[in-house]
C-alpha cells in the first residue's frame, strides 16, 4: 500500500481553500497511491465553534472526497466539523472509490480546548477492511489513550494492520507527539500514519507538523520536519506478517474488555 500524507498550513475556517489546498498540493502527482491523508479539521483548524462551521453528514466536503478518490483512484481519509441527527462530532471520514466509506467520531475529545463542550464523544472503535488491509482509525487526542488502540488478539489474528491517525498537536507538546506515534506502533505490531497540521490557527496556537509513517518496529519510513509538504511511503503486509511470525509478542498479550 502507498501512503500519500498532506502536511498542511490549514486556512482558517475556509472549506473550499482548504480544499483547493488539498487539489494543489496534489498537482499533477503520477506516483503511486492507495491512501491519501489529511489532517484533523482539514477544512477549518481545530475550531470549537461547532454550530458555525459544521457540514451535514455526506456533505459538500464528504461529497468533494468521493470526487477526488474516484478521480484518483484511492483512498481518502480526514476529519472535519460533522452535524448529525443536531448532534457535533469531530468525525473522521474514509472514503474510495465507486462510493465507499467508513466513518469514525473521535472518542477522546481535548477538554483542555473545551472540545468535549462543543462535540460529543464517540462511542464505538472502527476498524474497516479495505483491499486486505485491517485499519483503525484514530484522531489526535485518542494516541494518549493506549486500551482504546489495543490491537486484539481474534481468530484471525491481530484486529488490524494499520492505524491511521490525523491530528492538529500542537508544537508545545510535538515531542511527545513523536513518542507516543512510535509507541503505539510497537505495542500493536503495526503500521501507523500519523498526520499533523503546520502554521499558526485563528487561536493563535502554534503546530510543527512532524507527521509520520511508522513501521512496527518502531522506525520511521519517512517523517516531515516543519514545513508544508507532503509524505509518501510503501507499506508491505509480506513484512508485517514477517515480523509478527517472528517475535509473535501478541500471543502473550493480556486480555482485557473496554467499558464505555
Amino acid at each position: 500500500m502507498h501512503i500519500l500524507g498532506l502536511q498542511l498550513d490549514l486556512i482558517w475556517h475556509d472549506p473550499k481553500g482548504n480544499r483547493d489546498k488539498v487539489e494543489a498540493h496534489l498537482g499533477n502527482y503520477q506516483g503511486p497511491l492507495d491512501l491519501l491523508l489529511l489532517p484533523e479539521m482539514f477544512t477549518t483548524g481545530f475550531s470549537m465553534e461547532a454550530e458555525d462551521n459544521a457540514e451535514p453528514a455526506n456533505g459538500p466536503t464528504v461529497q468533494w472526497m468521493h470526487e477526488l478518490a474516484q478521480k484518483r483512484d484511492c483512498l481518502i481519509g480526514g476529519s472535519l466539523i460533522t452535524e448529525d441527527a443536531g448532534t457535533f462530532f469531530n468525525r473522521f471520514y474514509l472514503v474510495g472509490p465507486n462510493g465507499w466509506q467508513a466513518h469514525y467520531d473521535k472518542r477522546h475529545t481535548f477538554r483542555m480546548a473545551g472540545e468535549h463542550e462543543n462535540y460529543d464523544s464517540g462511542k464505538e472503535r472502527v476498524v474497516v477492511e479495505y483491499n486486505g488491509w485491517k485499519i483503525l482509525l484514530l484522531v489526535c487526542y485518542d494516541l494518549r489513550f493506549p486500551v482504546w488502540s489495543r490491537n486484539r488478539n481474534t481468530d484471525d489474528g491481530l484486529e488490524y494492520d494499520l492505524i491511521l491517525l490525523v491530528a492538529n498537536w500542537p508544537t508545545p507538546r510535538v515531542e511527545q507527539w513523536e513518542i507516543l506515534v512510535k509507541a503505539r506502533a510497537i505495542e500493536n505490531q503495526c503500521y501507523i500514519a500519523a498526520i499533523n497540521r503546520v502554521g499558526e490557527d485563528g487561536k493563535g496556537i502554534p503546530y510543527s507538523g512532524r507527521s509520520m509513517i511508522v513501521d512496527p518496529r518502531g522506525e520511521a519510513l519517512v517523517a516531515a520536519r516543519h514545513q508544508e509538504t507532503s509524505i509518501l511511503a510503501e507499506l508491505s503486509q509480506d513484512r508485517l506478517n514477517y515480523y509478527r511470525e517472528r517475535f509473535p509478542f501478541w500471543m502473550d498479550a493480556d486480555e482485557f474488555e473496554m467499558k464505555d
